[in-house]
C-alpha cells in the first residue's frame, strides 16, 4: 500500500539523516521562519495603528484585509513575478529564483492573514482594558502596549497560522524560486516534482515530513503559551 511503504521511507529518511530531504526541510524552515518573522515585524505594528486609530471607513479596509486571506499563491506568485523578473521595475535586483525572493513572495502572501487576525485579537480584548488605563493617566501609547501585551498569545496563534500558510505554499515558490535542487527546493516543490517523476512513496515521505514539522511547531507554540499562563498565574 503506498501510503504505508510511504510512512516506513520517511522514518528510514529521518532516522538514516539523508543529507538532501535534511537540507530540504531545513530550506523550507529557514524561508517560512524568516518570512514569517518579517511580515510579523511589519504587520503587528500597521495592526496597531489600525485597531487603535480612529480613520474613516476602517470597517471596509479591515473588511479588504480579511478578502486576501484567500488570495490565490499563484497570484502572489505571478505578481512577485513581474515585479522581480529582468523586465520588471525590481529586476536589477537580480533576485529571481533565490531563496530571498521566496521569503519575500511568502511574506507578502501571509501580510493579510497576519495582519487580520492581530487585528481581530487586538479587538478580543476586553475594551475595559484600554478604557480603565486611560482613565488612570496611561498614555494611548502606554494603553496601546497594556492591550498588546494582553494579546500576546492570541498574535501568537496568528504568527503560528501565518507560518503553516507559508510553509505548506507551492505554486508562489514554483514561480519565484525554480526548484533549483540544493537551492530553492523545498517541501513541497519537492512533493510536487517527485509525484510528476511517479516516485509516490517519496512524495508520501515528504508530505509526512512536512505535517510532523507543522505539527512540531504548533506543539511547541502551544507548550510555550502554557508555560507562560501557568507561570503568570
Amino acid at each position: 500500500m503506498p501510503l504505508w511503504q510511504g510512512l516506513s521511507r520517511a522514518v528510514e529518511l529521518l532516522i538514516t539523516f539523508d543529507s538532501e530531504v535534511i537540507g530540504i526541510a531545513e530550506r523550507s524552515l529557514a524561508i517560512s521562519i524568516t518570512s514569517t518573522l518579517i511580515a510579523a515585524a511589519i504587520c503587528i505594528p500597521a495592526a496597531c495603528m489600525i485597531h487603535f486609530g480612529r480613520m474613516p471607513g476602517k470597517r471596509w479596509l479591515i473588511a479588504l484585509i480579511q478578502t486576501f486571506y484567500s488570495v490565490p499563491t499563484v497570484l502572489v506568485g505571478l505578481l512577485v513575478f513581474l515585479l522581480f523578473s529582468r523586465a520588471g521595475p525590481l529586476g536589477s535586483l537580480r533576485l529571481m529564483f533565490t531563496p530571498e525572493l521566496m521569503v519575500v513572495g511568502q511574506a507578502v502572501l501571509i501580510s493579510p492573514i497576519l495582519l487580520g487576525l492581530v487585528i481581530s485579537a487586538l479587538a478580543g480584548t476586553d475594551r475595559r482594558l484600554e478604557q480603565t488605563a486611560v482613565s488612570l493617566g496611561a498614555s494611548h501609547a502606554q494603553s496601546a502596549i497594556l492591550v498588546m501585551k494582553e494579546a500576546r498569545y492570541a498574535v501568537l496563534r496568528a504568527m503560528t497560522m501565518a507560518f503553516g500558510r507559508a510553509i505548506s505554499v507551492l505554486g508562489l515558490e514554483l514561480m519565484v524560486g525554480g526548484n533549483i535542487r540544493g537551492y530553492t527546493r523545498t517541501l513541497t516543490t519537492a512533493i510536487s516534482l517527485e509525484t510528476a517523476k511517479g516516485d509516490v512513496e517519496l512524495s508520501i515521505a515528504l508530505g509526512i515530513i512536512l505535517l510532523l514539522i507543522a505539527l512540531i511547531v504548533n506543539i511547541v507554540m502551544n507548550r510555550f503559551q502554557q508555560v507562560r499562563v501557568e507561570a503568570s498565574s
